[in-house]
Formats: structure tokens, sequence, C-alpha cells
């Protein structure tokens, strides 16, 4: 898929994760939105999966550490032919399958099912690890929030990972810069994230979350390191591509009113005209 198709289709991920959360008058549309590329690439260029065939035995793992993410998961996960789109309008809904957290109960294609933050890494590295001991060529990918990568669990993961030199595990930071009580540096900073990851043996590269160029490049980087994991950092916006949402931390967790949302489609649809014309 090229560049131009990838923009577009993260773009119509973007319309189902404002949908979702409109629809279901709460969720978390911030920090889904800032990562929308990311589960673009991953889902429809990246991983090797299979929306006939969810539960392939060779297909790659994919871990959301940060679940409250999951209207961005989902609306890449529609988009790719794992559920019916028009889903996502049942978000949070009683007897919907797409709740506040993804469960691999109830929707086809999820590999772990999302709760308390900070347990991603440790679950895509036992994964990784269960690979590896069984000569597999599956990968295993996790996305972790910058705010998320506060919690000490996210650190034991790492030493571990790094240890076993998990070459075949992927952690990617969603660094959006901002959580739900404010910005991560003053909360309580992570940084240097990078710096971190490298010492607890990851090879480390930081690239700007919304080029696909640099994306690519990462992905295809982390493929060829052998030996040691990698921490994809990945710096976006919160937010990204609705007007009044960008860079807000109140859009962490609050869902739009109706006013809002025609603004939000408004912003989302003149980038696909945009894009359009490119």
């Amino acid at each position: 898929m090229n560049n131009l198709l990838l923009k577009k289709t993260a773009n119509e991920v973007r319309k189902g994760i404002v949908t979702a959360v409109y629809n279901a008058k709460a969720g978390h549309p911030g920090g889904s939105l800032s990562a929308a590329d990311i589960y673009t690439y991953l889902y429809f260029e990246e991983m090797n999966i299979d929306p006939a065939n969810p539960k392939k035995e060779d297909r790659d793992r994919f871990v959301l550490s940060k679940g409250h993410t999951a209207p961005g998961l989902y609306s890449a996960m529609a988009h790719r032919g794992f559920f019916p789109v028009s889903d996502l309008t049942t978000l949070r809904k009683l007897g919907s399958n797409l709740q506040g957290h993804p469960s691999m109960q109830y929707v086809p294609g999820i590999d772990m099912s999302s709760g308390s933050l900070g347990q991603g890494v440790s679950v895509a590295a036992g994964m990784a690890l269960a690979g590896q001991m069984d000569n597999a060529g599956y990968r295993v990918y996790t996305l972790v929030g910058d705010g998320e990568i506060q919690e000490g669990q996210i650190w034991e993961a790492a030493m571990f990972a790094g240890h076993k030199k998990l070459d075949n595990l992927v952690v990617i930071v969603d660094n959006n810069g901002l959580q739900i009580d404010g910005p991560v540096d003053e909360v309580c900073s992570p940084y240097p994230i990078d710096k971190k990851f490298e010492a607890f043996h990851f090879h480390v590269i930081n690239i700007d979350a919304h080029d696909f160029d640099a994306i690519r490049a990462a992905f295809a980087q982390a493929r060829q390191t052998k030996g040691k994991p990698t921490c994809i950092i990945a710096k976006s916006i919160k937010g990204k591509g609705v007007s009044f949402m960008e860079g807000q931390c109140a859009w962490h967790g609050t869902a739009p009113n109706d006013e809002q949302y025609e603004i939000a489609i408004k912003d989302l649809e003149e980038i696909s005209k945009k894009l359009a014309e490119a």
C-alpha cells in the first residue's frame, strides 16, 4: 500500500474513531486519533494477519497496552475487515462486542484483552518468548502510551525482554505528550524515553508518528534488528486530524456533542478532499 492510500485509510480510521465515541457518548478520542497512523500501518501493511482466519497460527500478534484507546484499534480492524464498520456505532453499548477495552472473548482478531495500564509489554514479551521457544516466525507488537510508561511494570517487562534478546518484539510508544492529568513531563516525566529503553538493551528508533515514510522505515529497521527487541518512539499529536482536539488534554476521555461531532467530521472530510486531489 503506498503512502497516499495509507493516508486515506488512516483518515477513514479517524472518522470511525470520532463516530464511535460520539455514538457511545463516552470514550477516549485523543489518544486514539494520535495513534491512528500507527494502527493503520500495522493492520494494513506491517502485520501478517488474515481477517478471514483471525486465529491462524503463524499470524503476527498485537497487544494494545493502552486499552482505553480501543476506538482506534476497533476502527482500524473494522476497516481491515475483521467486522463491519457499522459496528463502530455500538461502542460501549449493552450487548455490543465493542466495549470500552478490547476483549479477546468477543472480538475476532484481538490477541489479548486490555485492562489496567502497564500490562501490555509483559504480555507481549511472553508471547514473543513463546514464539522463540517454538521457533515460530511470528512477530509481536504492543502499543503503549507515554503516560502509561510511568507504570513500573513496563520497565520490569522491558528488562526481561532485553535480557531474553526478544528480537521478534516491537514496543511502540505513542508519545503525544499528554495524559489525563496534563502534560506527561509535568505529571511525572518519563523523559528521556529513548535512553531508558536503550538502558534495557532495546534498539530504539525515534520517529514522527504521522509520517508514513518514517513509520515504514522504522518497522523495516525493526525487522532487520537481531539479538534485541525494538522500541519505536512515535512522536504524535493528541487528537490528530480534528482541529479543536489537537494538543488538548481535555479530549483524553471526552466524547463530542452534536455540534462538535459535525465540526470533527467536517475537518476530516476536508482532509479527504485534499487527499483525493493529491
